[in-house]
């Protein structure tokens, strides 16, 4: 078969960071971040919420090739705006609402055993 090693998936490798960023330099306050061992799941959900972020002016990811564990994501922002402030609120977002969903998710569990006891 043509596919890398499955272990290549998730493993970081000598130098390899997890993000990389890159400063755009024909566009105003752009940057690209290339996230590493990480797929369509997360790089949906961080392009969506910045798209909130009313200072983000375009957040658009792809996926350069099907075989290679990584997206790249593009952030211009106002000028007042960094792109590294944006994605790092974005995430700070999406795990504030990921704890919240957590709790709740273990207040109906524990309310439903409760009901059944």
């Amino acid at each position: 078969m043509n596919a890398p090693p499955t272990f290549e998936s998730f493993l970081l490798f000598d130098g390899e960071k997890k993000i990389n960023i890159e400063k755009d330099t024909k566009v105003p306050n752009a940057a690209l971040f290339t996230v590493n061992k990480e797929d369509h799941t997360l790089g949906n959900m961080i392009t969506a919420q910045l798209r909130k972020d009313p200072q983000v002016l375009f957040a658009g990811y792809k996926n350069p090739h099907p075989l290679e564990h990584k997206f790249v994501v593009r952030i211009q922002t106002t000028a007042e705006y960094s792109p590294q402030e944006a994605i790092t609120n974005a995430i700070t977002d999406l795990i504030s609402e990921f704890s919240l969903l957590e709790e709740r998710f273990r207040e109906a569990v524990r309310e439903l055993k409760e009901g059944e006891i």
